[in-house]
């Protein structure tokens, strides 16, 4: 897995654009609406990011966000008073956060295309470094976290959202759920028509095998965030430690009931078993 793969995926599939019908059909390059609809779903499934991110000082702090999506939580650190810039691998993101930043008259510093892996800025630049469900797309992680640290001021933090992997999502769902409906819909795969998530998970088991596509990380990367998503990790707070070396774990907590095809969206079960993990690390000297 490289990152040309993963970035030629997020391009093609900006991240939530085909909730709400989508950018180029649904809502025909009406910014203004598409971002407005996007917002009210993204806030109305994920009600615990603004909390989350109330937990932080953002006022008057230099904020590198990497991976934007569509501008979402780029608009949320700019109102809470961040000096914002934004980093994101894709064209098509930057092109809308770009939009989204004009159309609302928000104020940043910065906005650029480019890699996590070569941080496009000089050393010490930033207060925090912010990033919300990306870091755990990106196979070099320890290129990437090495570049955060560098970019970061002494004793500078990373806020991320990481995968959860002590969840309801991952330990049941992903686990045993969908792989026992994958093996079991597999024998009459010729009946399944259409292209839905049911169908492309049966392709994909097609083409390598289904042995080797239900493989608990093979398995993983397709049931993130949609089975042609070519790549994804899990954390505990052991993988965080070991994956980013060069930072201290000062604070975790974990939100969000979500484990499809369980109806779990509204157990109270969020802060135990979480799909979201946030973790506040602190560059080391």
């Amino acid at each position: 897995m490289n990152e040309t793969q993963v970035q030629d995926f997020w391009n093609a599939h900006p991240c939530g654009d085909h909730i709400v019908g989508g950018l180029r059909q649904e809502f025909a390059d009406d910014y203004e609406r598409f971002f407005a609809a996007y917002d009210r779903w993204r806030y109305d499934q994920e009600g615990h990011i603004p909390a989350c991110l109330d937990r932080f000082d953002w006022r008057d702090k230099k904020v590198l966000e990497i991976g934007l999506g569509q501008g979402a939580e780029s608009e949320q650190l700019i109102r809470r008073g961040a000096r914002w810039s934004g980093l994101d691998l894709t064209a098509e993101s930057v092109a809308r956060v770009g939009a989204r930043l004009a159309l609302r008259d928000l104020p940043h510093d910065d906005l650029k295309q480019g890699s996590a892996l070569a941080i496009p800025y000089p050393d010490n630049s930033f207060d925090h470094v912010f990033s919300h469900g990306v870091l755990h797309h990106i196979p070099d992680i320890a290129t990437a976290q090495a570049e955060i640290h560098r970019v970061l001021k002494p004793g500078g933090t990373l806020v991320a959202m990481l995968y959860a992997r002590r969840s309801l999502n991952f330990q049941v769902s992903i686990r045993f759920v969908r792989r026992a409906v994958l093996a079991a819909a597999y024998p009459v795969r010729g009946f399944v028509g259409g292209d839905g998530m049911l169908r492309q998970h049966l392709d994909n088991a097609s083409a390598v095998g289904l042995r080797n596509y239900l493989s608990l990380d093979a398995f993983t990367h397709r049931n993130t965030d949609g089975p042609r998503n070519p790549f994804a990790r899990v954390y505990s707070l052991s993988d965080v430690a070991r994956d980013f070396s060069s930072f201290e774990i000062v604070d975790s907590f974990q939100r969000y009931m979500h484990a499809p095809p369980l109806p779990v969206h509204h157990l109270p079960f969020g802060d135990r078993l979480g799909w979201h993990l946030w973790v506040t690390l602190q560059a080391r000297p």
